[in-house]
């Protein structure tokens, strides 16, 4: 039987040849943002995939969405202070909101009528709460392993995360204490993300295959402490987002499916499918599942029908 690794590689394998990835500098909100695009598809509107991670840039996404260019433009960007984006002034005040205000500041800025949003993780977030002040032009929503509408999630995933790993890996994660997380030490919060990298899979020979990406993003660091010192609660803006949204969740993440399923609900118009066997990269994980799911929503259906 393959394994999860062989799956992988062989749908790598049976996509076509990567289309390039033209990189832009788009002022947006007093700041310079790297943004980078696929070739446009006629009649189709655009895809903005938004990252997850707080202290990384867009390649946590690109190319691992590639194969979603087949059939449609997809645009990344480097939040502010993150990869080649501009950092912006009085950086101890940054919040994960200022993140999600600038996505409609972007799209205006790219002369887009409307288009499509992907947020992944905590890019999740941010995709919800720059839908809800874009409903106008923004067509659906796909969450990918998002969190969740409250930060409820968050104080016990250390704990999941630990008893996930084995072995070495598990003692280097149980190591860290979350709450010195509150501070906002780029090098802390870095060297956290990289322990806790392999417990996002839920198969250990994959994670292992993966290398753990470097945070070097102060920005990054300084949001990361504020939700973790003081939380946060999205409730209000997202009840019942009247955008037609995609939840997609890998079964097996130690987000647990469970907060997906509360964030569905919350937000209305939403339809939620579980991804059997994949932990938080569902597009690692399970591929041909995902990208199925993902492209037959955005073409097609709403979650209502």
């Amino acid at each position: 039987m393959s394994s999860t690794l062989d799956r992988y590689l062989a749908f790598r394998r049976s996509l076509g040849a990567r289309p390039a990835l033209e990189p832009l500098t788009v002022r947006a909100r007093g700041l310079d943002f790297a943004v980078y695009r696929t070739p446009a598809v006629a009649g189709t509107p655009p895809l903005v995939c938004i990252n997850g991670g707080l202290l990384f840039d867009h390649t946590l996404l690109w190319p691992a969405l590639a194969a979603l260019a087949t059939d449609r433009q997809l645009i990344f960007f480097d939040r502010r202070g993150r990869g080649r984006s501009g950092s912006p002034p009085g950086v101890q005040a940054a919040r994960i909101e200022f993140d999600a205000g600038d996505v409609p500041a972007l799209r205006r800025a790219l002369g887009i009528p409307a288009w499509d949003v992907l947020g992944h993780s905590w890019g999740g977030g941010i995709a919800m709460l720059a839908t809800a002040q874009d409903l106008a032009s923004t067509r659906k929503l796909v969450l990918v392993n998002a969190v969740g509408v409250t930060s409820a999630w968050l104080p016990p995933l250390h704990k999941a995360g630990v008893a996930r790993l084995e072995g070495s890996a598990q003692e280097r994660l149980a190591a860290f204490d979350p709450a010195s997380l509150t501070t906002p030490d780029l090098d802390a919060h870095a060297r956290y993300t990289q322990a806790f990298f392999p417990a996002w899979f839920a198969d250990q020979q994959f994670a292992a295959s993966v290398t753990p990406p470097k945070g070097t993003s102060v920005t990054g660091a300084v949001v990361a402490a504020r939700l973790r010192r003081e939380g946060y609660d999205w409730g209000d803006a997202l009840r019942d987002l009247p955008t037609p949204t995609l939840v997609v969740h890998g079964a097996a993440d130690v987000l647990p499916l469970a907060e997906a399923s509360r964030t569905a609900a919350h937000l209305g118009h939403a339809r939620l499918l579980p991804v059997a066997e994949a932990g938080h990269n569902p597009f690692w994980e399970a591929p041909v599942a995902f990208f199925a799911a993902v492209q037959t929503f955005l073409a097609e259906g709403s979650p209502d029908s």
